[in-house]
C-alpha cells in the first residue's frame, strides 16, 4: 500500500501540524551524531516532549548490536504500542529505525524524515527495512510502511559534496530504468548544475509507481535493483576496510557500469548507450581502483543477493535506456569480467 510522501522546503511546520493531528502516547527521535548536530535543531521547536536516541553513523553500525541498544532505550523510555519513532537521518537511520519500530512490541508507528539525497529519493519510499548481518547488506529485514514520510529539501544544505554525489546515483538509476528523456537531461549537466527541486519529486514518483505495482518485490519491483547486484557486492567488500569504504551511491555507480556492460555484451543495450552511461558516471564519480584480488573477492558476495533464485545470481539488465529486464541470470565469471571492464 502506497504511503504519503510530503515534500516541502522546511519540514518543521509540516511535522508540527501532522503531530497535532496524530497524537501519540510517546515520541522517540532517532538520530546519529551528524543529524543530531545539523538536522535535529531544525526540527526540535516543532517536537512535543520526546526521547532523543543517538547512534553512531555509518553502514558499519547497521547491525543487531545497535538495534539492541535502540530497543533498550525505547524500553527505558516506556514507549508503549501507541508510541511513535521519528527516524531523522539517511538510509541507515531509516532502514534500522524503521526495522526497530516494526519489531518493537510487535510493531509501533514510525515516520521517516530522510535528510540525505540518497534517502530522500530512494530509502524513504517502499517500506523496505533492514540491517546488515555478518557482512551481508540488508540481510535481515521486513516490509512495513511508515505512517508518513516527510522530505525537507532544506536538509540537503547540511550535506557534504560526497554525500550529495552518493545520493545522485539513485537518481541516475531511476532515469536509466524509467525515463530516457530525464536521463538525456541529467547527463548533459554537471553535478553542481542538477536541479534537486525537480529531481527529488521525479525520483519519488518513479519509485512510488513501481512499488505500488509490486509492494513486496515479487516481480516488477526488482527493476529498482539495477546496478545493485554488483554494487551491493562491491559495497559489502569494502565495508570491512575503513580506509577504502565506499558510500552506497559510490558502489552503485560501479554496479551500474558493470551491469550496463553485461547488458551490452548480451546484445540488449546499444553500445552507444553503454558509452554514455560510462562517460557520465566516470565524470561524476571517478573510478574506484579495483585490484584483481578485489574482483575475485567481490564476485562471490553476489551469491547472497536477495533476488537470487535456485542458486543462480539474478540481475537487472537494460534492453535500452528506460527499458529494464528483470531476472537475468549471471555467473561469477560474468561479474569478474564486468569488474575488469570497469577497471579498464
Amino acid at each position: 500500500m502506497e504511503h504519503a510522501v510530503y515534500i516541502v522546503p522546511d519540514a518543521a511546520p509540516a511535522l508540527e501540524a501532522w503531530l497535532r493531528d496524530h497524537p501519540y502516547s510517546g515520541v522517540a527521535v532517532l538520530t546519529d551524531e551528524n543529524t543530531k548536530k545539523h538536522c535535529y535543531p531544525l526540527l526540535k521547536p516543532a517536537l512535543p516532549r520526546h526521547t532523543l536516541i543517538t547512534i553512531k553513523s555509518g553502514e558499519a553500525h547497521k547491525n543487531l548490536e545497535t538495534c539492541a541498544s535502540i530497543w533498550q532505550k525505547l524500553t527505558d523510555a516506556r514507549l508503549d504500542r501507541k508510541g511513535l519513532v521519528l527516524n531523522l537521518g539517511g538510509g541507515v537511520i531509516g532502514d534500522m529505525g524503521g526495522f526497530c519500530a516494526a519489531t518493537y512490541k510487535r510493531g509501533i508507528d514510525f515516520v521517516q524524515i530522510p535528510t540525505t539525497l540518497l534517502s530522500q529519493v530512494d530509502a524513504s519510499v517502499g517500506g523496505k527495512l533492514g540491517i546488515d548481518f555478518n557482512g551481508y547488506k540488508n540481510h535481515i529485514g521486513v516490509f512495513r510502511e511508515p505512517a508518513w514520510v516527510l522530505v525537507g529539501t532544506h536538509f540537503l544544505q547540511t550535506l557534504s559534496p560526497r554525500e550529495v554525489r552518493s545520493g545522485f546515483a539513485e537518481i541516475v538509476k531511476h532515469c536509466l530504468i524509467a525515463d530516457a528523456a530525464a536521463w538525456n537531461t541529467i547527463r548533459r549537466r554537471d553535478l553542481e548544475q542538477q536541479r534537486w527541486e525537480e529531481l527529488v519529486p521525479h525520483s519519488v514518483r518513479i519509485k512510488q509507481a513501481v512499488v505500488t505495482q509490486d509492494p513486496t518485490e515479487k516481480g516488477w519491483r526488482k527493476v529498482l535493483n539495477f546496478g545493485h547486484t554488483v554494487g551491493h557486492a562491491v559495497e559489502s567488500h569494502y565495508l570491512a576496510d575503513p580506509k577504502r569504504r565506499l558510500l552506497h551511491g559510490e558502489a552503485i555507480a560501479v554496479g551500474m557500469i558493470a551491469e550496463a556492460y553485461l547488458s551490452a555484451r548480451r546484445g540488449l543495450l546499444p553500445e552507444k548507450d553503454l558509452g554514455q552511461v560510462e562517460e557520465f558516471i566516470y565524470s561524476v564519480y571517478g573510478k574506484v581502483n579495483l585490484e584483481p584480488a578485489d574482483a575475485e573477492a567481490i564476485a562471490p558476495l553476489a551469491l547472497q543477493d536477495k533476488k537470487n533464485q535456485g542458486g543462480k545470481i539474478q540481475c537487472v539488465l537494460l534492453r535500452g535506456v528506460g527499458q529494464p529486464v528483470i531476472d537475468q541470470a549471471i555467473s561469477l565469471k560474468d561479474i569478474k569480467e564486468a569488474l575488469q571492464y570497469y577497471q579498464g
